[in-house]
């Protein structure tokens, strides 16, 4: 199963390559034809190329937010089940099911773990591992605890944790729409000279200033500060990182 998911995950990363590679390629054509200048259509295809490096930088922000947005879902589905009489690892292998759309995969391999192994443990360390989020670390050290020593409390447990994961979630969206607003107000301002040299273009006498040496200085030092706005901006936009607490000493003992 794991090396299925691999190759998938090869397979999309290439399909993405691909994609990205026809936009830039249209790109340039497209400002070509508009300004029928060589060194215009390379900067705007350096321009889109930069675009999507920084929108690929953000995709692991985007998994680690959804398993976050997934895991008072998790607690509530755990908490169905242990109060409908599953057992603890009946309940984990029923989220491959019934889990949020993020989480189905990891708990399909936390099954064929338990199965090849049977050890409670190991199993939960290994996607633990793969999950890598500190609000899942938080809920399986919930149900070690709750393992080792008994489930009596672990319905109350769930619940505190489930609560205390909700009111933090809700605080970052809060957060998250005040830093988007001016993020995308950042970003249209960066790309404004951008567009205007678009338009601007059109004129041959454009083409002409940006084909000589200081033409293209310019494009490229443009081409620079933009980049690094955007950077600039990502950098400052970007949420705090939860510490992870609880992944080291479970991870050694399973090794």
């Amino acid at each position: 199963m794991k090396f299925d998911t691999d190759i998938w995950r090869k397979v999309l990363k290439s399909q993405r390559q691909i994609h990205i590679s026809i936009a830039i390629s249209l790109t340039a054509l497209i400002v070509f034809a508009i300004s029928h200048s060589i060194f215009i259509a390379g900067a705007f295809a350096i321009f889109i190329a930069i675009f999507f490096a920084i929108a690929l930088r953000k995709s692991h922000s985007k998994r680690a937010a959804a398993i976050e947005a997934g895991s008072p879902e998790l607690i509530d589905i755990l908490i169905s089940g242990v109060q409908s009489g599953l057992s603890l690892n009946e309940s984990l292998i029923g989220l491959s099911r019934r889990g949020p759309e993020v989480l189905r995969p990891y708990f399909t391999r936390y099954q064929d773990e338990l199965l090849a192994h049977g050890d409670f443990t190991r199993a939960l360390s290994q996607i633990q591992e793969e999950l890598s989020h500190p609000n899942i670390d938080l809920i399986f050290e919930a149900l070690r605890i709750s393992k080792a020593l008994g489930g009596a409390e672990l319905l109350n447990i769930l619940r505190l944790l489930g609560n205390f994961i909700r009111e933090d979630l809700t605080l970052r969206r809060e957060i998250a729409v005040k830093h988007n607003w001016i993020r995308n107000s950042a970003h249209l301002s960066a790309s404004a000279p951008w567009i205007l040299l678009l338009l601007l273009s059109t004129q041959p006498s454009t083409a002409a200033a940006f084909s000589n040496f200081s033409g293209v200085s310019i494009l490229l030092g443009g081409l620079a500060l933009t980049a690094a706005a955007y950077i600039w901006m990502n950098k400052l936009s970007q949420m705090p990182i939860a510490t992870r607490l609880f992944i080291s000493s479970h991870l050694d003992k399973t090794a």
